[in-house]
């Protein structure tokens, strides 16, 4: 019996680093929504049901204008995001956790991300069930300087050894169910929440290493306007 596989997809941010009024998620790369892309990633690969998050007051919009336009027949729900990432990956999971039948694994991935492929799903799914979590990355091209709080470099960690983090991010589900929700515990406890992707959660709650996957330096996320002039390159080379 095959495993079973969900998706969370990430589509809550306002994308203020693009200087639009429209959510970067939400502009059109070619003749799509950036999210699409991504939607379609997913509705083609080995997942079952995708959780869509996104901000309360885009409900309407990515369920007439996304799921029900282009016929995204994989989507369970599209729910309201939190305050923060972290938050509205909970409330994905929680989602999910509410399914008659709950997946074995869960792909978190950000919805702003269009070039996630399924090369790059295949060996997450591979790696993930051989050892319960894993991310995607490349590993950096350029010489990285740890800095300290006046800028000046204290540290030049070996470049071999430094990857650029991606998603999806893919873990055993009641893995990653277990770490959020103690996550938040802790943060209802008074206690600094700080973690700024998937994989943090893991390390910093469960004490447990996360692997590093081939990703693709094409899987960029989509955050500034030059980034959606390189997001349109990579799209007419893919078309060709």
């Amino acid at each position: 019996m095959g495993k079973k596989y969900a998706a969370v997809v990430l589509s809550a941010g306002k994308g203020t680093r693009m200087n639009s009024q429209v959510p970067k998620q939400y502009l059109m790369l070619e003749e799509q929504p950036i999210l699409c892309y991504s939607l379609r990633a997913f509705q083609q690969s080995m997942v079952e049901e995708i959780i869509l998050v996104c901000g309360e007051e885009d409900l309407s919009y990515c369920r007439s204008e996304i799921v029900e336009k282009y016929d995204f027949t994989k989507v369970a729900a599209i729910i309201p995001g939190g305050k923060e990432r972290y938050h509205s990956v909970c409330y994905g999971l929680q989602e999910l956790a509410q399914l008659p039948k709950q997946p074995d694994y869960v792909m978190i991935h950000d919805g702003a991300r269009p070039f996630v492929d399924q090369e790059i799903i295949a060996r997450c799914a591979q790696a993930v069930e051989q050892g319960q979590s894993c991310v995607a990355g490349m590993p950096v091209k350029d010489t990285i300087k740890i800095a300290d709080e006046h800028r000046f470099a204290i540290d030049t960690p070996k470049r071999s050894l430094v990857w650029q983090v991606q998603t999806p991010q893919v873990f055993a589900f009641p893995l990653i169910l277990q770490a959020y929700q103690e996550l938040l515990k802790s943060e209802q406890n008074g206690n600094h929440v700080s973690v700024t992707d998937d994989a943090m959660v893991l390390e910093t709650v469960m004490n447990k290493q996360v692997r590093l996957v081939e990703g693709s330096y094409k899987n960029i996320k989509i955050t500034t306007p030059e980034d959606l002039e390189i997001a349109r390159v990579f799209l007419k080379e893919k078309s060709k």
